[in-house]
């Protein structure tokens, strides 16, 4: 077999797998489009949207997931303004500061983080940090939007440290030998030269952390109490939009309103996670021409 026609024939396989991909991905939009537009018969969509009560089972029901959307907006908020610092900083950590022992040992443990399967985390935040909210702040009850928001951070974490450590290395070293040479300390060559340079990658992380924690399902099932309100406190119990998918699926009869509701609830978020990630990219090519003319 010749090169050009072994280079032909992997070319041809690489093709047809991201093909498969691409096909694979527009049949689930498809699908999901399919169940959950005929919800629209019965409610408009700003009423679904914006609709206040949730109430699928009721006679008539209520079909408003906007408290499910409040709780998804709050929940992921809290976790990005506990996992945004951690994340960034031991990237900043593990890529400029640590020794290779220290850094060595770091980064796996991050890495372990990821592995981590969410219902452990869920137990965990069931088991020890809802008690301990309950009786540190005299609560009546642990499962509430801090308690789902610390656990939510734990799991962007990984994600967010590991995309910001390869956009710091990526910052070419003749950036860093031209701080050094006019003066600057290490630390300034990190906030001034590195960090800037590296911004683009770290947007990009921490708008894909958000999507992480917007789209993840058990663990706030589990830790985020399931109250279908608009909370009016961070210690308020709430039910985000994946919550209410998981819990109430398999009670949904099979093509009734209740049914297309939820299938119509994962259309929204599926579209709030597609905009994270056009925004994540966005944000990286912005940065990127920014870079490009300021060199």
């Amino acid at each position: 077999m010749s090169r050009h026609l072994k280079e032909a024939v992997i070319k041809g396989i690489l093709a047809v797998f991201a093909f498969t991909s691409v096909l694979t991905l527009a049949l689930i939009v498809l699908f999901l489009f399919r169940e959950g537009i005929p919800i629209f018969k019965e409610v408009s969509v700003s009423d679904f949207i914006f609709g206040k009560e949730w109430y699928p089972t009721y006679d008539p029901p209520s079909y408003g997931i906007w408290p499910l959307i409040i709780g998804s907006a709050v929940v992921t908020l809290c976790s990005c303004l506990l996992a945004v610092p951690l994340g960034v900083l031991s990237a900043v950590y593990i890529a400029e500061i640590a020794p290779s022992s220290i850094k060595d040992i770091a980064k796996s443990t991050i890495e372990l983080l990821a592995g981590l399967p969410s219902v452990v985390l869920g137990f965990f935040g069931m088991v020890v940090v809802a008690p301990f909210l309950q009786e540190t702040f005299d609560l009546p009850t642990g499962l509430n939007i801090v308690n789902a928001s610390v656990i939510l951070a734990i799991m962007a974490v990984p994600t967010i440290s590991s995309i910001s450590e390869d956009a710091l290395y990526a910052v070419p070293q003749e950036f860093k030998d031209a701080s050094y040479a006019l003066g600057a300390t290490k630390y300034e060559t990190i906030i001034k030269v590195i960090i800037p340079a590296a911004l683009s990658g770290i947007s990009t992380a921490v708008i894909l952390g958000m999507a992480r924690a917007i789209g993840e399902t058990m663990v706030v099932l589990m830790v985020a109490g399931g109250a279908t309100a608009v909370p009016e406190s961070i210690f308020d119990s709430v039910r985000p939009m994946p919550a209410s998918i998981a819990a109430e699926m398999g009670e949904a009869p099979f093509g009734g309103g209740h049914y297309h509701a939820l299938f119509a609830t994962g259309i929204v978020l599926f579209i709030l996670t597609l905009v994270f990630n056009l925004i994540a990219d966005y944000i990286s090519q912005k940065f990127k021409e920014v870079g490009s003319a300021t060199l």
